[in-house]
Formats: C-alpha cells, sequence, structure tokens
C-alpha cells in the first residue's frame, strides 16, 4: 500500500535533514539515495520514525501517495537532469518533482517547460538556513507550476522557519524560475553582508588593534539593536571560539583565502544582463577571488608601497561610525538586489510580492535580521517602491548615517585598508542621489568614436542625435 507523504531523493546531510523536519511534523517520507553509504547513514537516523529508505528507485516510487511529490536535494546541473530522466517512466500525470537545490533560475525555466508539456509538475524552490535550517526550520521560496503549490503547500509551510506571530517563512514566489532567481539573489546579497562585514572586522583589528575577544563584544553588542541579525551572531561567536590545537583564538588560525559556489556570480552577471547597478554584490564576489590569489598578494605586500598604519583618534568613536558604516552599506546591498528582482519580475513576468519576500527572509535564512521588517513595511506601504532608498525609514537611516560612513571610507582610504563592499556601497548611494552624472562626456566619447549617437537636454528622451566631431 502506498502510505507516504513524499519522497526524498539525496540523503546527504540537507536531504536527510529536511527528511526529518517533514516527518517530525507529521509527514510520512521515504527516501532514496544512489550511494549505499548515504542510504545506511539515513536509514540509521531514520530508526523509530514514519521513515524509510529505499535500495531501489523503482520501489521508492511505488511507496508514495498519489500525486506523487518528490523532493531532489542533489547538486545543481546535469544530476538534477539525470534524476528527472530516471523518474520520468516511474511518474504519472499530475505527479511533482521539487528541485531544492541552488539550481541556476534558467534550468528550472527549462524543466518547467519540458515537464509541464509531458504533463507532470514542476517546483523550483529555493532553500536557505544551512544544515541547522534544513532540520528545525528553513526560509523556503517555491516556485515554478503554480498547479502544483496547492499539494505541496501543507508540508512546505509545515516545515519552514516561523516569524513570531507563526506566519510560515514559506510561501509561493511565481511561475517559472522565480523561486530559484530569489534564492539567487538573497545569495547574491548573503555575499555582500558576509564581505560587509569582513570589512567592520578587518578595521577593527588592522587599524584599531582590537583582539578576537573584544572583536567579539563589539560585535554582541551591535547584535542588540539595528544591525541584530543570524550573521552578526554568529560572527560574534565565531570571535570567542579558540583553536584547540594552539589555544589562539580560531579566526587567526584560519587562513585568509575564501571559497564560492557560484550563486554570488550568478547574481551580478545577471545583473549585468538586466543593466541593474548592483555593484556591491559584485564587488563582494571579487573580493573572494581576490583572497584566492594569496601567494600573489604575500609577494605583492612586500613590493608595492602603501601607508603605515596608525591611528591615534578615539577607539570607541571609531567603532560607533564602523558600525553606522556598516548598517548603510548594508542597506545599499540590500536595495541592490530588491532592484535587481524587480528587473527580473518585469522581465520575467514573475509577479514579485517584495514585500512577501522580506517575510520569507526574516526567519531561518542566513540573512535573517530584524532589519527585514523595515524593508517589508516599505514595500507593504509602496507596492511600487522604486529603490529602498527612497523609504521613510531608510532615508532617515541615510541622514542619519552617511557622514560616519564617509569617515570610516575615508580614513581606510588614508591607511591603506581595503574595504570594496563598504566602498562600493558609497559610491552607489552617491550615484543614486546624483541627479547628474558625468556620463554624458562618456556618450560624447561613444559617439566620436564609434557614431554610437546620444541624447540630447533640450529634446524628449527617446530621440537621438549625431554629431560630425572632426
Amino acid at each position: 500500500m502506498n502510505s507516504y507523504s513524499i519522497g526524498v531523493i539525496g540523503l546527504g546531510v540537507m536531504g536527510r535533514n529536511l527528511a526529518l523536519n517533514i516527518e517530525r511534523n507529521g509527514y510520512p517520507v521515504a527516501g532514496f539515495d544512489l550511494d549505499e553509504k548515504q542510504r545506511t547513514s539515513a536509514a540509521e537516523k531514520f530508526t523509530g520514525k514514519k521513515m524509510t529508505v529505499c535500495p531501489t528507485l523503482t520501489e521508492f516510487v511505488s511507496l508514495l501517495e498519489s500525486p506523487k511529490k518528490i523532493l531532489m536535494m542533489v547538486p545543481a546541473g546535469k544530476p538534477v537532469d539525470a534524476v528527472i530522466q530516471e523518474l520520468i517512466p516511474h511518474l504519472a500525470p499530475g505527479d511533482i518533482l521539487i528541485d531544492g537545490g541552488n539550481t541556476y533560475f534558467p534550468d528550472t525555466e527549462r524543466r518547467t517547460r519540458e515537464l509541464t508539456a509531458k504533463g507532470f509538475h514542476y517546483i523550483g524552490t529555493g532553500v536557505s538556513g544551512g544544515e541547522e535550517g534544513a532540520l528545525w526550520g528553513p526560509s523556503i521560496m517555491p516556485g515554478g507550476a503554480p498547479a502544483a503549490w496547492p499539494h505541496v503547500k501543507p508540508i512546505l509551510q509545515a516545515i519552514a522557519a516561523k516569524v513570531a506571530d507563526g506566519t510560515p517563512c514559506c510561501e509561493w514566489v511565481g511561475n517559472g524560475g522565480a523561486g530559484h532567481f530569489v534564492k539567487m539573489v538573497h545569495n547574491g546579497i548573503e555575499y555582500g553582508d558576509m564581505q560587509m562585514i569582513c570589512e567592520a572586522y578587518y578595521l577593527m583589528e588592522r587599524v584599531l588593534g582590537l583582539s578576537a575577544a573584544q572583536m567579539g563584544e563589539v560585535f554582541h553588542t551591535w547584535n542588540q539593536g539595528d544591525l541584530n541579525s543570524y550573521l552578526i551572531e554568529i560572527t560574534a561567536a565565531i570571535m570567542t571560539k579558540k583553536d584547540e590545537r594552539t589555544g589562539r583564538p580560531m579566526i587567526d588560525v584560519i587562513l585568509d583565502t575564501a571559497g564560492q559556489k557560484g550563486t554570488g556570480k550568478w547574481t551580478s552577471q545577471v545583473a549585468l544582463d538586466l543593466g541593474v547597478p548592483a555593484m556591491t554584490i559584485a564587488e563582494a564576489v571579487f573580493a573572494r577571488t581576490l583572497s584566492a590569489i594569496k601567494e600573489e598578494r604575500v609577494a605583492a605586500e612586500k613590493v608595492l608601497p602603501g601607508p603605515e598604519v596608525h591611528f591615534n583618534g578615539d577607539k570607541t568613536a571609531f567603532i560607533e561610525q564602523i558600525r553606522q558604516a556598516l548598517y548603510a552599506a548594508k542597506i545599499c546591498s540590500y536595495a541592490q538586489g530588491f532592484q535587481l528582482m524587480a528587473a527580473a519580475s518585469r522581465e520575467f513576468n514573475y509577479g514579485l510580492n517584495f514585500g512577501q519576500i522580506a517575510l520569507l527572509w526574516r526567519g531561518g535564512c542566513i540573512i535573517r535580521a530584524q532589519f527585514l521588517d523595515k524593508i517589508k513595511k516599505a514595500f507593504d506601504d509602496q507596492p511600487d517602491l522604486p529603490n529602498l532608498l527612497l523609504a521613510p525609514y531608510f532615508r532617515t537611516a541615510m541622514a542619519s548615517h552617511h557622514i560616519a560612513w564617509r569617515a570610516v571610507v575615508s580614513k581606510a582610504v588614508e591607511l591603506g585598508i581595503s574595504i570594496p563592499a563598504f566602498s562600493s556601497a558609497l559610491a552607489y548611494y552617491d550615484g543614486y542621489r546624483s541627479g547628474r552624472l558625468p556620463a554624458n562626456l562618456l556618450q560624447a566619447q561613444r559617439d566620436y568614436f564609434g557614431a554610437h549617437t546620444y541624447e540630447r537636454i533640450d529634446a524628449p528622451r527617446g530621440q537621438f542625435f549625431h554629431t560630425e566631431w572632426l
């Protein structure tokens, strides 16, 4: 007898934890993995629960209730296509496949079209929160075939993180690749957020000479105010961790080379494709690539000149300036991410609800923060808000924070300290608030060497001219 509400393919840590979360919330789960070791490990975790691990795909599918609901937690790309092709012969019209990985949204668009044509339903859902979130409540961002949503909504909303009033951090995002697009932008914002926190740490360490323990106290204090967030919370915890081998602060024994899995790069590429100035997110990606060339940097440090790092001001005052700079830069990074989602919503007809997206990110996910309540209110008050910077709360925040932000960036430049995300966000802010930029000269140059034409200030927009410059 078919007796399992949903199946999970891919029983690595994320897939296994999501399966346990689903079962704990009242839905029996069948699992499958090609890797025997993963099946064995999962079976041990599933013992005594309404869960089973199947040795074959055929048995796995046969145990699922109709319409069959299958969550795929496998690596993005070709592995997803391979699993789909293996599953198709076992499926009936109306069955539902869910991709819960970090998939590039055009792949989700393609799979949705192809499977819809075959009579199946496809969902591409972003899942954020890491291993702990998967087990206890992630942020879930589903999109794809709308007809599938009523069938999976009770399960996904049951396992999702909840905000204070009990609202689940899971709601239908939009058609096609909308869910994976929103998750991609979430990850791009995450790149920016993490880089900015790293720059705040770098300034306190290099300029002020604070110890890891002292910085841990600073981050802990910051987490009590406007900067309250998961990333600030874990940063405070990181600063207090000791290395068991040496007894030194753990942060001091970790090599300064950062990895990445590509979602930040995708966000930057799509921003270029859609013509959205998401430069702070891009700078965060480039900061990781710069960190990766460790040997070159070590060699360059020995031969390239720079100023001596010496600070003789008020350390407490400068820490407060860094806090304000971090908050202001963070606002700009989120503003860029929401601008990108707005452009995608127009381009791909996603119909995104930005206040709702802010709510989805309010709990469970890596960028969860108190700050997101302000974003939700901004879009609730003005759904067509063109930029977060224009909302009353954020205008006020910028008015009170930008002087400190400028002081921090100026001091970093003076002392030769690289803070690309802080600096890029400030350039974005100043560019966005400027009614006139030097692009008139750029257009004149383009027209001079390539006859690319230009618009005139005394003619209607959309009317183009060319000058014979020689």
